[in-house]
């Protein structure tokens, strides 16, 4: 790295020569608190340091930099170094497959904490896995298999230990509500399951090519406050949609939006049954409550988890007991007893449909994708261990590839279920290996069980599921910290409920992108005051009460990058602010500086260059100079390639600091001002008489 050259500021000034801290004085006037008062810049012995130029590289070496902070800011390839060959297969075989880097050293003891994890959360993902199936318009046997095969997958290929995968509610709703906007769940149900598995598979890509691919930043433009916004309002889309199971309703709406769902409950009044909306109350009832106890107290947590399963056995025991499926409650029916059948030869790539399987895909892939990133970081964070973002596409979008050719449909890490998993004492993956085996006996043994398991019960526990993605507290923290961000949340909320899920998915993210647009058309920029006796410059708003602004000096701060879309704003706000300096020159002596501070000006394109040269020959014809502080080094190189007439880069006009800046153009100005002062004493001092002896 190279250092900095540097000069020593000379001068014959007595302040300098006498004083080992000479200092800028201005008139002090009682007026203005925050811009007149006396103010000391200590300068005694200060060095001003030369801008120089970054060290040469190639524009092949500027590309590879930068695709590397892009696509690879985490290094993956930093293990590899150093390390002999059969280490490296090693260690790449236990970077793709991380169940070899925890297997060889797993004992009983980590055993039988994951078989107490695996069964507890099998207890919560089968009734969860028939419930949300059903959510998706599905046959509910596929949410069996689909709490299956994924799991296998993703313990082999995941590196979460907390997360258990499998149906979650909003994806399940997304599929579904998109795929009946063209094709009829009832009308023709398999075509619908095609489309469900197709979906799924185009998922699994989108998945994985954004992990292979690193493009796993693209999700990052679903905001905190966007998700918060579009998972509360999913909710309540959710409920609202099992008053159909908790009422009894037959011919129910297909519509996503509250006001339809609303109205299609008090239409159909005449089918609502007082059986099922008592079973329905009293079993809502017993697993809000159970809910509530483990929330109050997490070492209960078997509470919760374990509800919705005793609920289906009891609720499924009373329905055969009196035969309530004779008396207006509706049952399950027959479950097909066996593993997951192959479906590759079920998934469609051609014909009217392919447009709206591939949306689907997208949508359904990304938000789960989100989700399921988002809970798997949030456990580790807890476990304080790392979770590669990349990895898991990857191992999320292979688990759905394979889950679509398999029976399943899309899948995702469930933050309800991984809760259980890690409040359970989950020690590694292979607690969602333990889960899969337990589905498999119920998949091959148990299924003629749930043939009287009535519907008002799966209702009762989506809503239970789904009452949870209702984050309150964190709406009114946003709500407090950023106002822009609360109105973005509720945007997503109210879009969601009334417009549609994809709809009010997309306003959200449009007003999220529109908030990056401004900062980037608008960025911020401040005027910097001195604090006095220091070289600090700071904020002159922020720092009203200390910071005062220097006399002859503009001093502007630009805190972002400058590229095409805001040179023109920067031009017009620099140019109003020297006008406003002018306008109040009354209290202020004039402008013969501006001095633009770059340290938070990461990058600039071509555009943005021009505005230097542009904003130097404006504010020349007003007699003022401009001065550029430390510019980083893409940017002295653009500025080395345009100046030809060396005018942006003459060492009196580039400096390493701001207190540099001002203490050598104050020495300049002084020393200027003083020759002046000495040439107009010579001119007027009368001629010396000549005397004679």
């Amino acid at each position: 790295m190279e250092e900095a050259s540097h000069d020593k500021i000379e001068g014959s000034s007595p302040s300098k020569l006498n004083n080992p801290h000479p200092t800028i004085n201005t008139p002090n006037n009682n007026n203005n608190n925050n811009m007149h008062h006396c103010m000391d810049i200590p300068m005694g012995g200060l060095e001003v340091h030369k801008v120089v130029p970054p060290p040469h590289r190639s524009t092949l070496q500027k590309l590879m930099a930068r695709l590397k902070e892009t696509f690879f800011p985490d290094d993956p390839l930093h293990q590899f170094k150093g390390q002999p060959p059969k280490k490296q297969w090693i260690l790449g075989a236990q970077y793709v497959f991380p169940i070899l880097e925890w297997g060889p050293t797993y004992s009983f003891k980590l055993l039988k904490s994951d078989i107490i994890s695996g069964v507890t959360i099998a207890s919560l993902a089968i009734p969860q896995g028939i419930s949300y199936a059903k959510l998706a318009n599905l046959p509910a046997i596929v949410g069996l298999y689909s709490s299956f095969v994924p799991p296998l997958v993703y313990a082999v290929l995941g590196s979460s230990r907390d997360l258990a995968v499998g149906p979650v509610s909003i994806a399940s709703l997304i599929m579904g509500s998109m795929l009946m906007q063209e094709v009829s769940p009832t009308k023709d149900p398999n075509l619908f399951l095609q489309l469900a598995f197709t979906s799924t598979f185009f998922s699994g890509i989108i998945q994985a090519s954004l992990g292979l691919l690193r493009l796993g930043f693209i999700i990052d433009f679903l905001s905190k406050a966007t998700l918060i916004g579009f998972m509360a309002g999913a909710a309540v889309i959710v409920s609202l949609q099992q008053l159909k199971s908790l009422l009894g309703i037959q011919n129910f709406t297909k519509k996503m939006a509250v006001v339809p769902v609303l109205s299609s409950v008090f239409e159909e009044r005449r089918e609502w049954s007082w059986q099922t909306i008592l079973m329905g109350v009293c079993f809502l009832l017993l697993l809000l409550i159970a809910r509530h106890v483990s929330m109050r107290k997490p070492k209960l947590f078997w509470v919760s988890a374990g509800a919705p399963l005793a609920s289906v056995i009891i609720s499924t025991v009373i329905v055969f007991a009196i035969k309530a499926n004779r008396h207006g409650i509706s049952v399950i029916g027959d479950l097909q007893k066996g593993l997951n059948p192959p479906s590759w030869n079920m998934l469609i790539f051609s014909g009217t449909h392919i447009g709206l399987v591939i949306k689907t895909g997208i949508i359904t892939g990304i938000i789960a994708l989100t989700e399921g990133i988002a809970v798997g970081r949030t456990f580790a964070t807890l476990r304080e261990y790392r979770v590669d973002g990349n990895k898991e596409m990857i191992a999320i979008g292979l688990m759905n590839i394979i889950g679509s050719i398999t029976s399943c449909y899309i899948t995702t890490g469930s933050f309800s279920r991984s809760a259980v998993n890690h409040n359970a004492g989950a020690k590694t993956a292979l607690s969602n290996i333990v889960m899969s085996v337990t589905v498999m006996v119920t998949l091959l043994f148990l299924m003629p069980l749930f043939h009287y398991t009535p519907n008002v019960i799966l209702g009762a526990i989506i809503v239970t599921a789904v009452i949870g993605l209702i984050d309150v507290p964190a709406a009114y923290h946003i709500w407090k910290i950023d106002k822009y961000d609360f109105i973005v949340l509720v945007c997503a909320f109210l879009g969601v409920i009334f417009i549609s899920v994809q709809q009010g998915l997309a306003i959200a993210v449009g007003i999220s992108v529109f908030k990056i647009l401004l900062q980037v058309t608008r960025p911020r920029t401040v005027v910097l005051g001195n604090i006095p006796g220091t070289d600090v410059f700071r904020d002159l708003h922020h720092y009203n009460e200390s910071a005062v602004s220097v006399p002859g000096f503009l001093i502007i701060s630009i805190e972002a990058a400058i590229n095409f879309a805001n040179t023109t704003y920067l031009n017009e706000r620099i140019l109003r602010w020297i006008e406003e300096e002018e306008d109040d020159g009354n209290k202020h002596p004039n402008i013969r500086f501006v001095i633009i501070d770059m340290s938070a000006v990461s990058t600039i394109d071509t555009t943005g260059i021009t505005l230097f040269g542009d904003l130097r020959k404006a504010i020349r014809k007003k007699g003022v100079e401009l001065v550029l502080v430390n510019p980083l080094a893409e940017v002295v190189e653009k500025l080395q390639k345009v100046d030809k007439d060396n005018e942006l880069m003459r060492p009196d006009h580039l400096y390493l600091s701001v207190g540099e800046a001002i203490a050598s153009l104050s020495m300049a100005m002084k020393n200027q001002a003083s020759n002046m002062y000495d040439e107009e004493m010579q001119t007027n001092e009368p001629p010396q008489k000549l005397t004679t002896a």
